[in-house]
Order: C-alpha cells, then structure tokens, then sequence
C-alpha cells in the first residue's frame, strides 16, 4: 500500500528523497517491486525529471533512463534489434508507461530486452549522494544493492555491429522460454547473452554454457532449457558471425 508519494522536480531533490528506509522510485509505475514483510510503501516519482530523451552521440546512443519502451520502439537512433526487442518485451498499453530505467531495475530473468542490452555492452549512468557512475548493464544486474539510494538517468550502447535475436515460446508472443541476443562489434568481438536461465539475463560463452543450471518449470525441464540455450546461442553466433542482423 502507498503511504506516502512524492514528485521531485530534479534529480538532486529524487536522490535526497530516496535516503529514506521504505522509499521506492516509481518510473512508470507497471512495476512496483514487493518487498517481503513491508506493510507500506513511500514513492518517489520519478515522471516529472528531465531524464527521457534519446539522443545519438557519434557511434552511441544514450537513452534517458524515464524513455518509455514505446520511445524506443519508435526511435531511428536505436539499433534495430533493440527496438524489436522492446517492442517484443510488453504488448502497446504497456509498452507507452513502462520506462528502460524501471525495465533494468525489475531485473525480470526473463526480459528480452535487458538481455539484447547486455549483448551490447549497454552502460548505466547512476545518481546517487556522492555524484553520478556510469557502470556496466551486467554489473548492475548482478548486485542490485548498487540501485539503494540512487536512480538510473541515462543508459548507453553502440549503434554499430551487427545483433541477431532469437527465442521460443509457447506461441509467438508469449514470454521467452529462452532467448538470445548476439552483438558482434566494429572491432570485431561477439557477446552474447541470454534470458531464462538464472535469476536474471546473463552474459555466456562456450565455456561457461555447460556450467548453466536453468530453473525447471511447467514450461520445460532444467535440461530442455540447457539444450534450447546451445541451439538458440549458436544460431545467432552463426548469424552475426555471416553479416545479418536478425
């Protein structure tokens, strides 16, 4: 239950406002994450900061972390594969609310959008007392303690390479069972990530795919998704690897 909402007009007063224990940010609002045993929420809404814009610098493009995913569907400054995946990542009502900055902080696993994010090397700018970081996608997905006491105002990535993105669902718009996303860059090295197989999207390599142990569920056992991540991850290694984006 929200007990308390505020809507700062600058970052400086959201940060000042977010010190306090219980004080959730509030982006979009689709995404409110329950924490266990708390029995109020105070808010902090984030709608009314000037961090929303999508802009192209050179070979990057940064991403205002209050960017509804809609925007990016709809921008030429982003790179094509992103933009299907999120267009992909929630149908259009929630699509035009649903923000990139509470899209990284809800670190759903199975987000097709976060894992073409990381796939491209995607960096987060983060505000919190002490000034602004810019920090690796990947670094803040694995300890989200990063996020206490600050927000996410800007995400970047490169517009250049080559991507390719694959999955299987249960029909074709259903949450990814498994996905993944391949970025081959313009110096010539592949990452690749994917969804579905731990508690959030991951990075992986030939090496560390045999070291996966997917979580089972009344969509397929811990083994049938080990063996979709080896079919789906080689595809688009082949993909990008021949030139096509997909």
């Amino acid at each position: 239950m929200i007990t308390q909402y505020h809507r700062p007009s600058t970052v400086d007063e959201a940060i000042d406002l977010l010190q306090e224990p219980g004080t959730t940010p509030l982006g979009g609002g689709t995404v409110v994450a329950a924490v266990s045993g708390r029995t109020s929420t105070t808010v902090v809404d984030l709608q009314a900061l000037d961090i929303a814009g999508i802009a192209q610098d050179g070979a990057t493009v940064h991403i205002g972390a209050m960017a509804r995913l809609q925007d990016l569907v709809d921008s030429s400054a982003v790179p094509a594969v992103i933009r299907e995946l999120a267009h992909r990542e929630a149908p259009n009502t929630i699509r035009n609310a649903a923000t990139i900055g509470g899209t990284i902080g809800a670190v759903d696993p199975e987000s097709e959008l976060l894992t073409g994010l990381l796939a491209f090397g995607a960096s987060v700018t983060v505000a919190d007392k002490t000034g602004s970081v810019e920090r690796p996608l990947n670094d803040l997905l694995g300890d989200p303690g990063l996020l206490d006491g600050a927000i996410i105002t800007r995400v970047s990535l490169p517009t250049g390479g080559v991507a390719a993105a694959d999955r299987t669902a249960r029909t074709p718009r259903d949450q990814p069972i498994i996905a993944a996303v391949a970025h081959h860059d313009d110096n010539g090295t592949t990452v690749i990530a994917v969804s579905g197989v731990a508690d959030r999207p991951v990075v992986v390599d030939t090496d560390t795919l045999k070291d996966l142990d997917p979580p089972a569920d009344f969509r397929g056992s811990s083994e049938y998704r080990r063996h979709l991540t080896s079919v789906l991850t080689r595809r688009v290694a082949d993909a990008v690897e021949g030139g096509v984006s997909t």
